[in-house]
């Protein structure tokens, strides 16, 4: 990647894309479902090679993972949005405000929306929010992560070769390109990524009044109640924990289970990772990690654990070792005795790597996961009914989900977004429609003109009115 657009250049293409968009007036809904079914085609036609570039990217990447998180998923919701969105553009019309009114809700395109996608996910976090832009009759900018070139340079490729630039458009570049990205005055802006570049880009935003719809992870919790089945908890938070080797926003980010859980919880994780994985080093379902750089942190929030007093559980089976930096994999971990002031408390992990923490009460895990930040996603396993509904009424988060971890992700019929410090504004299914959609209000006036009768003056014989108004 050589060429590197610069600050100008990507307000050119800007200027162009918005008016082309207003020169070509509101997409219909033919327009709509052909730019989403394109989308998915382009999926659906390259996935062999997009799977081998994600691979390039991340030195190894499981090509079941990639094929169902990243395509299939994603296609999924392309075609499903392309099957509604007739329905959902339909104008809703309101009670009438008065005889002779009319009144209804226009839902109307918002113009050019960019989108910065990030690695862990490429497709799936570039082409999941097309699913709710183009339904909504919107053309997009997608500046993806420079961290996956070979997957970044595919796709503007392939998007070149399947899309007008007018209606969809690939940015490549480094962080700094990134950053003049961010700045630009769209109708709106998509960020998914860490919490502290999400601050950045709502500032750079702010310059122009982009709107924002932010995902940014956090640290997601999983509490097991003491009652509970703790052979389905640990082998359900794993499977997630594992997928992606835990390079996800809605991993499990820590565990809370009760004293009396401990111990087994060991037995059973090591158990578990054996079956699934006999192997990790060689083993080409288990991912590597994305870059050296965040290797290297991974390993130090293992190291600064440690040396601040927690117990580190290798659970890589046989005598494989903790890490492999040749390859970049890194073993799951169970990590005890986890206090706050250690760096794994403190941010994201967005690795395989798994912090456990000991409670004695419902009350005491709900104040712990309520004193911190609000994360993406919480998850509660435990089969007390009214345990659950403290769990949901007491704690907020991005989502919740009972029994399971990250289910609520591709049920297309559910918001997904963050709250507080993991984000804001939800996209998915219909809510992804609405949240790229201006729902502008349209009122036809009746004959008489009876509603501004009242606001002109003389008052005096209006007066009378308003006080029985106030005294009925």
């Amino acid at each position: 990647m050589n060429y590197q657009p610069t600050a100008d250049d990507l307000q050119v293409i800007l200027r162009t894309m918005k008016r082309a968009h207003l020169a070509a007036g509101p997409a219909d809904a033919a327009v709509r479902k052909d730019r989403l079914l394109r989308a998915a085609r382009l999926i659906r036609e390259n996935h062999l090679a997009i799977s081998a570039a994600i691979s390039a990217d991340f030195g190894n990447r499981s090509v079941y993972q990639s094929m169902l998180a990243d395509m299939a998923t994603t296609v999924k919701m392309l075609e499903e949005s392309a099957a509604q969105v007739e329905q959902w553009i339909k104008p809703e019309i309101v009670e009438s405000p008065g005889p002779g009114m009319q009144a209804w809700i226009e839902q109307q395109p918002l113009g050019v929306v960019g989108i910065i996608s990030p690695w862990n996910f490429p497709i799936n976090l570039a082409f999941g929010p097309l699913a709710g832009v183009f339904a909504a009759g919107n053309t997009a900018m997608l500046k993806p992560s420079e961290l996956t070139p070979n997957t970044s340079e595919l796709l503007a490729e392939l998007i070149a070769g399947y899309f007008d630039p007018v209606e969809l458009t690939v940015i490549l570049g480094d962080a700094g390109v990134g950053a003049a990205f961010s700045g630009l005055p769209f109708d709106h802006l998509v960020f998914t990524g860490s919490t502290s570049v999400g601050r950045h880009v709502m500032r750079a935003a702010a310059d122009n009044l982009v709107p924002v719809t932010l995902e940014l992870g956090g640290k997601s919790p999983v509490v097991v109640a003491a009652d509970f089945d703790l052979r389905t908890a640990i082998e359900r938070t794993l499977t997630i924990k594992t997928f992606n080797a835990g390079q996800i926003c809605l991993s499990p980010d820590y565990m809370m289970v009760t004293q009396e859980q401990l111990e087994p919880l060991l037995v059973l994780s090591k158990a578990f990772i054996a079956e699934s994985f006999p192997t990790l080093i060689s083993n080409p379902e288990y991912t590597s990690i994305i870059s050296e750089r965040h290797f290297t942190r991974l390993i130090g929030l293992l190291t600064d654990a440690e040396q601040k007093g927690a117990t580190l559980i290798n659970l890589a089976p046989g005598s494989e070792p903790a890490f492999d930096q040749a390859t970049r994999k890194i073993a799951p971990h169970l990590v005890l005795d986890v206090t706050d002031d250690m760096a794994i408390m403190q941010e994201e992990i967005f690795g395989p790597l798994l912090p456990v923490k000991t409670y004695r009460s419902a009350d005491e895990a709900i104040a712990y996961i309520n004193a911190n930040p609000r994360p993406l996603a919480a998850y509660y396993f435990g089969d007390n009914p009214q345990l659950q509904a403290q769990f949901v009424g007491q704690t907020t988060s991005g989502g919740l989900v009972i029994n399971d971890v990250m289910t609520h992700a591709s049920i297309d019929s559910l918001p997904f977004g963050g709250v507080g410090a993991s984000g804001m504004g939800a996209y998915h299914g219909v809510h992804g429609f609405r949240r790229f959609t201006h729902a502008k209000p349209v009122v036809v006036q009746s004959p008489d003109g009876a509603a501004n009768l009242r606001l002109r003056a003389p008052y005096a014989d209006k007066a009378q009115a308003l006080e029985w108004f106030f005294n009925s």
